[in-house]
C-alpha cells in the first residue's frame, strides 16, 4: 500500500473496477424501473397501521439459535445487544445506502408505503400511502423529506418528516418525465429528469436545480448524450455540486449557475460511491482511492492498496475518512492527506464480511454489511478497527444491510425488518 501526494499537473486516473453483485444487480433494476401511475391518498397517523407490525422481541423475531445477535448479549460480553424493538415494515430497498434514514425523532425506510416509526419505541407516526419510488433517494435537507412523486406527475415533493405533511412542492415542467431528487443544500434540490421527445421515448435528460423555498427553477442544464438519469449518486459542498453516474462519469457544476466546472472519465466503476470532505471529492477506483480537488479536478491524493486488492464504498464520519477492501482490510484516513491512521485486519481473522456503509456514535463505529452471510452490522472500535459484536437476525434474506443512527439508537434494516440497537 503507498499513498501519494499529486503535484498541480498530475494527471487524473481512470482507473476503476467490477462487476455488479447481486445487490448492485438489484439497485440497477429499481433504478431503471417506469411503473404505471400511482393514486395516492392522505397521509395515515394510525400508530396500530397494518403495513408496519409490532413483533416485538418474541417469536419469530428471535434470532435463529447460534446466529451472532441472539437473545441476551449486551454488546459489552462481546455479543450483539438484544433489540430494544423489531418491526415488520413494507420495505422495497435495493441497497442504496440513502434508503434508510432518520431525522425529527423518526427512522423511515424505503417502501410502499411510507412508513415513519417513532425511533424510540417503533411505533408508526405517519404514513404515505403512495410511498417511494424504487430506486431513488430518501432525501434530507432543510428539515424537510425531499421525494419525487408516487403518481410520476413531474413533480417533487417535500414533507415534514416529523408528521408526514406536505410542505413545499416544484414542478420541472411538461417536457420532463421523472424528474428525482439527488442533492440539497439550504438554497436548492437538485434533481435529474428525462427529456421527453415527441414520440413519448427519451434518449437524453436534464440536472436542474429548483429553489428549496418557492419551488422555481433556478437553472436547468442538459446532460451529454448517452448520460443517464438512473443511478446518480451526489453531494453539495459550497458552490459545487458533484456526482457520478452509470456511465462511468465524476462531474462537478457550479451551484449557482449549472455550469460544468470540470468532469473525468472512468474506465473502471464503483457503482458511483464517493465521499466528499471539505473541497475533496474521494472516489474509490479499483485498487487506487483518488481524492481530486472541486475546484478544478485536480489530484491532490492518492492511496494504493494490495497486489489484487479492490476498495469498496468510502465514507467521511467525523472527520475520519473509512473504508474496506476485497481483503477485508479496514482503513481509517485522513480525507484532507491520505494517511492512513490506522489499518485492521480484524474483519478477516473473525471471517466476517467488509463493510460497505458506516455511522458512528461515541466511540463505536458500524458498519453494514453487502450480502447476508458472514455479515450483518458490525461493531468496531473506532480508535483500532477491533470487532465488538455483529448483529445479524438469522433470517437469510439475501437483501443488503443498512444502517442509520440517531446518536441514541442504531437502526439496522434487513430486507422488510427493521431493528433498533441499544449504543
Amino acid at each position: 500500500m503507498a499513498t501519494r501526494d499529486s503535484t498541480p499537473n498530475s494527471k487524473s486516473s481512470e482507473r476503476l473496477w467490477s462487476s455488479p453483485s447481486r445487490r448492485q444487480a438489484l439497485r440497477l433494476a429499481g433504478g431503471g424501473l417506469v411503473l404505471a401511475a400511482l393514486t395516492t391518498g392522505a397521509v395515515g397517523c394510525d400508530e396500530d397501521a397494518e403495513n408496519v407490525e409490532d413483533t416485538g422481541r418474541s417469536g419469530d423475531d428471535k434470532p435463529k439459535e447460534g446466529s451472532k445477535g441472539s437473545s441476551g448479549g449486551t454488546g459489552d460480553d462481546g455479543r450483539a445487544p438484544e433489540p430494544l424493538w423489531t418491526k415488520t415494515t413494507s420495505a422495497e430497498t435495493y441497497g442504496d445506502n440513502d434508503e434508510l434514514v432518520t431525522a425529527a425523532g423518526v427512522v423511515i425506510a424505503s417502501g410502499r408505503p411510507l412508513a415513519a416509526l417513532d425511533a424510540a419505541t417503533g411505533r408508526q407516526k405517519w404514513s404515505l400511502p403512495g410511498g417511494a419510488i424504487p430506486g431513488a433517494p430518501l432525501l434530507l435537507g432543510n428539515d424537510t423529506l425531499y421525494l419525487a412523486s408516487d403518481e410520476y406527475d413531474g413533480s417533487v415533493i417535500g414533507y415534514d418528516p416529523a408528521s408526514g405533511k406536505e410542505t413545499w412542492r416544484s414542478h420541472l415542467g411538461e417536457g420532463y418525465r421523472q424528474p428525482r431528487p439527488v442533492a440539497v443544500d439550504e438554497g436548492q434540490v437538485y434533481v435529474v429528469a428525462e427529456v421527453l421527445e415527441d414520440d413519448g421515448s427519451s434518449r437524453t435528460n436534464v440536472i436542474a436545480a429548483l429553489d428549496s423555498t418557492t419551488g422555481t427553477i433556478a437553472w436547468k442544464e442538459q446532460r451529454d448524450t448517452g448520460t443517464e438519469q438512473n443511478g446518480i449518486h451526489a453531494a453539495v459542498r459550497g458552490r459545487h455540486l458533484v456526482y457520478t453516474d452509470f456511465k462511468k462519469n465524476l462531474t462537478v457544476r457550479d451551484t449557482a449557475t449549472g455550469n460544468q466546472v470540470w468532469t473525468h472519465k472512468t474506465t473502471k466503476t464503483n457503482y458511483g460511491y464517493f465521499a466528499v470532505h471539505e473541497d475533496l471529492v474521494i472516489v474509490p477506483q479499483g485498487r487506487n482511492l483518488q481524492a481530486f480537488h472541486l475546484s478544478d479536478g485536480r489530484e491532490k491524493w492518492s492511496l494504493e492498496a494490495s497486489e489484487f486488492a479492490s476498495f469498496k464504498e468510502p465514507a467521511v464520519v467525523e472527520d475520519m475518512l473509512y473504508l474496506a477492501d476485497s481483503t477485508r482490510t479496514l482503513r481509517a484516513v485522513d480525507p484532507r492527506t491520505g494517511k492512513v491512521r490506522w489499518q485492521s485486519q480484524a474483519l478477516a481473522e473473525a471471517g466476517l464480511q467488509a463493510p460497505r456503509q458506516y455511522v458512528k456514535t461515541g466511540g463505536t463505529l458500524y458498519g453494514a454489511t453487502d450480502l447476508d452471510d458472514k455479515g450483518g452490522v458490525i461493531a468496531m472500535d473506532a480508535q483500532i478497527g477491533d470487532v465488538r459484536w455483529t448483529f445479524n437476525d438469522g433470517t437469510g434474506d439475501y437483501h443488503a444491510w443498512l444502517v442509520a443512527t440517531d446518536g441514541k439508537r442504531v437502526f439496522a434494516l434487513h430486507g422488510t425488518r427493521l431493528h433498533a440497537l441499544g449504543v
